[in-house]
């Protein structure tokens, strides 16, 4: 059971392959990013609302006493916060657009710009990930099924997670080459997680909670900071409005199928 546990940890990264793939492959990069870029926005944000913030409360809740277990999740939300901004400063090549004539900004700029989104876009979802190839390896190890089950909802809304990385960074002018590299380095990181639970044997649920809070932190900052001042400045408010809602489908349909694997 903990080799096909392991192995469910290892393939669900092949969803984030798929979505790098299409994302460098699929022509018109400009709309294909904004629309990418869009999906990953309604999926971070209804992950972070519906999933990430419920659990991690409820874990830190019953660890730690509801006052306790609030402040410590607001702690922890802006130590998550904090640890993407110090990130910021050290990406290279990052410049937000603040130019007064809009008209007129630098493709430079905004190039740039893309360029960080995509790679503390991966930072947030490789430690994400980490964490849920944590939970779908325990869980594939006491039901097979529920292991797959939670496996495709896992990699539902990993598609959006990869497409979003190499359009980004395919935009910026990054090399297929370098690209592919990077979404295979995010893509096992679902695995280290399941890794970690196969030589540990398991961590305490205070340690869940706290990973799942400075993840919480950081998929607010990727979203708020990040990819809204993107979708902000998109010229095509539709693709961006369609993106969001095609992401809060994904991310809907994944909860969907977690709920079949609780039940």
């Amino acid at each position: 059971m903990s080799f096909i546990a392991i192995l469910l940890t290892l393939f669900v990264g092949l969803f984030i392959l798929i979505g790098s793939i299409c994302g460098i492959y699929t022509k018109n990069n400009k709309k294909l990013t904004d629309f990418s870029i869009s999906i990953a926005f309604g999926v971070l944000i209804g992950l972070s609302i519906l999933e990430i913030l419920p659990e991690a409360f409820g874990i830190l809740n019953e660890q730690l006493g509801v006052f306790r277990g609030i402040c410590s999740l607001i702690v922890l939300i802006l130590i998550g916060i904090i640890i993407l901004k110090i990130l910021d400063i050290f990406v290279p090549f990052h410049e937000h657009e603040q130019h007064h004539n809009h008209k007129h900004k630098s493709e430079e700029c905004h190039n740039s710009h893309l360029h960080h989104i995509g790679i503390v876009s991966s930072i947030a979802i490789m430690i994400h990930n980490i964490i849920e190839g944590m939970s779908l390896y325990i869980i594939t190890k006491g039901n097979i099924v529920s292991g797959i089950l939670l496996f495709f909802g896992i990699g539902l809304h990993n598609i959006p997670m990869g497409l979003v990385i190499s359009s980004t960074l395919i935009s910026s002018k990054y090399s297929k080459k370098k690209v592919l590299n990077l979404s295979l380095i995010v893509s096992i990181s679902t695995f280290i997680g399941g890794l970690i639970m196969l030589i540990l044997g398991g961590i305490n649920e205070l340690a869940e909670g706290i990973l799942l809070s400075l993840t919480l932190g950081m998929t607010i900052y990727i979203s708020i900071f990040e990819l809204l001042h993107q979708i902000y400045h998109s010229k095509d408010k539709k693709i961006c409005k369609t993106g969001i809602v095609m992401g809060l489908i994904l991310l809907l349909i994944s909860l969907l199928i977690s709920n079949v694997v609780v039940q």
